[in-house]
């Protein structure tokens, strides 16, 4: 094969030559790297759980978010008699699943209240199956480890386990998660931020911890340390340090569900602290 350029003939244009292989190399990595412009943000339904469930999407969709979380224990709405979401039939669910796609959003997870038997937990992940759901969040009772993941294996869809705080949690420790996790292949993490303060964790040190076992994050803050009684504030207004808590999950290469929640109901509903919330992150990660 000739050569086509070689070294000796032009030594300016094989340093500019050079230094846009460079350039482009470093592109290319950057490509491969956590990116928060592809990091899902969205919104936990139960933010807005004193609307009716097409309220809850209404409300998401006002604030601008494509991505939403459901919760089974939450009420159908009129149409299908307020029946838990839990209790539906397959049909039932369908015409939810139809209400969230004519919004145009997209529910790739769902809260599992689960129970302390199998069947519970079927009964469940076949309405997340029903949802088409990619995981869900739960907290599953330690002696159904076993059989949980094994449900999740056969249904395909990840269980991200979801902490409280000290007290009300069997996860309320990272440490406590990682057990979780051992040998329980289709277990992750959902790390609720905002809970972990009450129990005196930092939540920086926690996602280090977490580190490559985190599927999804609950977005919420906290007015301070080691107070279980604390409910939630806005995002950005509380103790914690979300520049770091950004850096810490970049530097993790995830890329996975941002999802907003709040606890605390706020009158005459949670919207505008939610949309506050989505300004905060946008302008902390420097988004717009």
């Amino acid at each position: 094969m000739r050569q086509v350029f070689k070294k000796s003939e032009n030594p300016i244009f094989f340093k500019i030559f050079l230094f846009s292989i460079l350039i482009l190399g470093g592109t290319m990595l950057s490509l491969n790297l956590s990116n928060p412009r592809s990091w899902k943000l969205g919104v936990a339904l139960y933010t807005f759980n004193p609307s009716t469930f097409e309220g809850q999407l209404d409300k998401a969709d006002s604030a601008g978010l494509k991505y939403v979380e459901g919760f089974t224990f939450g009420k159908a709405g009129q149409v299908l008699n307020d029946t838990a979401i839990m209790n539906l039939s397959p049909s039932g669910v369908k015409k939810l699943k139809a209400l969230v796609e004519k919004k145009g959003l997209k529910m790739e997870s769902i809260y599992l209240v689960g129970g302390k038997t199998v069947n519970d937990w079927k009964k469940e992940f076949e309405v997340a199956k029903n949802f088409n759901v990619k995981y869900v969040t739960a907290e599953p009772p330690v002696d159904l480890w076993d059989s949980v993941d094994s449900l999740a294996g056969k249904y395909g869809i990840k269980v991200a386990i979801h902490n409280h705080w000290k007290g009300t949690s069997a996860y309320w420790h990272p440490d406590s998660v990682l057990a979780a996790l051992k040998n329980h292949p289709n277990f992750g993490v959902c790390a609720d931020l905002g809970h972990m303060p009450k129990s005196g964790i930092n939540p920086v040190d926690a996602l280090k911890k977490l580190k490559g076992n985190i599927i999804a994050i609950h977005l919420k803050d906290i007015a301070a340390y080691n107070d279980p009684k604390l409910v939630d504030v806005v995002v950005g207004t509380g103790v914690i340090d979300f520049p770091a808590v950004f850096k810490e999950l970049e530097s993790q290469n995830f890329n996975g569900h941002i999802i907003i929640e709040r606890d605390r109901q706020e009158k005459p509903s949670n919207l505008q602290s939610v949309i506050q919330t989505v300004k905060f992150y946008e302008t902390t990660l420097g988004l717009k």
